[in-house]
């Protein structure tokens, strides 16, 4: 098809001939710039065209540019996917010593997603992916709805890597921890989870649900492993199989009432650096038999009025048993509340009871300072308080999958993503953040700190490649350490500056000089 004259006479690059592509729209004229010549057997030389260079358009020559935004955004939300990938490299270099590099990274990018967009569904992950830098940590990924459900289940297909994972954390816990053992109960409706079953408290809800043990280092502050269990299991039945399956071999557990010492006795015998301390009930013969209740001192140390006892009994264990004077007045008065309102008081019953107001006895295989064993069940409420993060700031509290396998990824990735939100909140405390603003208010304020792609790797305060981002988001992301902060200058003082003593010039005698003696100086 011929080119009209007043298109071909557009000024345009030289060697460029004009093509007409036949069909309506801004590109149909191609301007293409000579390749060569190609030349025929008994024939003229014929011009070779070359690639398109631009077009024309409304009487002018337009060059070609290239798609927008075909490299992708050139700005992401920076600081909160930083906060959290700031805490992360050991948990990745773990995966990829297990994973392939390609599932690593995966794992990795949906646990962060779900950290900083609590309740993040997977139809949503993919589009979160790419307006962050999660993007940039780990590239090239395919996170759709579809593509996610059939990760998680391969990741549930595979028990040997997620045990060499749990069994890889557990080697590393220190043989001086302590590591508080508990379990949590997950609503879960599927009709396809064998997993998912009536629990005893479920019933009266009238929902299945999962149950999931988790081991909490309590020094180190964040969990060690994780294992789902069917929802109507029994935490006692299921403790050895979890000191199995994860191969806990060192340290001090430290377990509610749920956990006797009798269901892992083999598993104690075989792991020698492997011991317990378990809280026993009021109304065990041992307390009365070991006279446990006459206390012999007063804990130091201790933030309450705890006054303890400790006895070895047979067997070579030990009982602890303490008694707090803040827990002591509030069970008493809850315990006369509910007679005062049941009006059921018996003179007799609350004698027995007021002697064991506030009093919990420990049972150890260890020989322990009764500081330390109150101390250690003290701050396993810790482990409370990764269950609420799990269920509230995480909001994990429902599995939303169908089939084990899915689950049981899902609940992998989940334990990733409650590793990482303990170490944020535990580096956002240190930073004193959390005494200004809550841990929502902060992801909050990260999110909103967005930077340019082509950013230095080292981030600045003053390095100009940051989007609109406020200057109360400037000093979090400094007390984190995701932005280096302004160098301060020295205030100018005001005045005259004083000259330093020793500089100034020496003063002239006053008066007139004396005249010096030519003849005593010539003698």
């Amino acid at each position: 098809m011929s080119v009209p004259a007043h298109i071909r006479n557009v000024p345009r690059p030289v060697n460029t001939v004009v093509v007409d592509n036949g069909k309506e729209g801004p590109n149909r004229f191609s301007v293409r710039e000579r390749s060569g010549t190609k030349y025929i057997q008994h024939g003229n030389p014929q011009p070779r065209n070359g690639k398109v260079i631009g077009h024309i358009f409304e009487g002018k020559y337009v060059p070609l540019h290239t798609e927008t935004a075909s490299e992708g955004p050139d700005m992401l939300s920076y600081g909160a996917a930083a906060f959290a990938h700031s805490v992360s490299s050991d948990i990745l270099s773990d995966l990829l010593d297990i994973y392939p590099i390609k599932d690593a990274c995966t794992i990795m990018a949906i646990a962060i997603l779900r950290v900083i967009r609590p309740s993040i569904t997977a139809e949503r992950i993919a589009t979160h992916y790419r307006r962050t830098f999660v993007s940039r940590y780990y590239p090239g990924l395919a996170l759709s709805a579809n593509t996610i459900c059939t990760f998680q289940q391969k990741i549930g297909q595979d028990g040997k890597r997620r045990r060499d994972f749990y069994q890889k954390r557990a080697s590393s816990v220190m043989e001086d921890h302590h590591i508080a053992v508990d379990g949590t109960l997950k609503q879960d409706n599927s009709n396809v989870n064998d997993l998912s079953a009536f629990s005893y408290k479920a019933r009266t809800k009238g929902c299945r649900e999962v149950s999931i043990l988790y081991a909490y280092d309590i020094e180190a502050m964040e969990p060690v492993c994780a294992e789902v269990f069917p929802g109507n299991s029994i935490d006692a039945s299921s403790y050895a199989a979890f000191i199995r399956d994860n191969d806990i071999r060192k340290g001090i557990i430290v377990s509610d009432k749920g956990f006797p010492p009798s269901q892992i006795k083999k598993e104690l015998e075989e792991r020698p650096d492997l011991h317990f301390l378990t809280p026993i009930r009021r109304n065990d013969m041992r307390i009365a038999n070991n006279d446990m209740l006459s206390f012999e001192g007063v804990l130091s140390g201790v933030d309450d009025h705890v006054v303890y006892k400790k006895r070895r009994i047979q067997g070579g264990r030990y009982l602890y048993a303490c008694r707090s004077a803040r827990k002591a007045a509030i069970e008493e008065a809850a315990y006369l509340a509910r007679r005062k309102k049941q009006k059921d008081f018996q003179p007799e019953n609350y004698e027995k009871k007021r002697k064991t107001f506030g009093v919990i006895v420990f049972e150890s295989d260890q020989d322990l300072d009764p500081r330390i064993a109150y101390l250690c069940y003290e701050e396993r409420w810790l482990l409370e308080l990764v269950f609420k993060r799990y269920k509230n700031d995480e909001c994990l509290d429902k599995t939303e999958v169908q089939g084990d396998f899915s689950l049981l990824g899902l609940e992998f990735i989940n334990f990733i993503s409650t590793v990482l939100t303990c170490r944020m909140l535990k580096k956002a405390r240190e930073a004193g953040l959390l005494e200004k603003v809550s841990y929502g208010e902060l992801l909050e304020d990260l999110s909103s700190a967005w930077r340019m792609v082509d950013a230095p790797e080292d981030p600045a305060t003053d390095d100009k490649h940051w989007v609109h981002t406020l200057n109360y988001v400037f000093e979090e992301l400094e007390a984190l350490g995701l932005s280096r902060p302004v160098p301060k200058t020295k205030p100018r003082k005001r005045g005259r500056p004083r000259k330093d003593p020793k500089e100034s010039k020496p003063k002239r005698p006053r008066g007139r000089p004396r005249k010096s003696n030519q003849s005593a100086d010539l003698l």
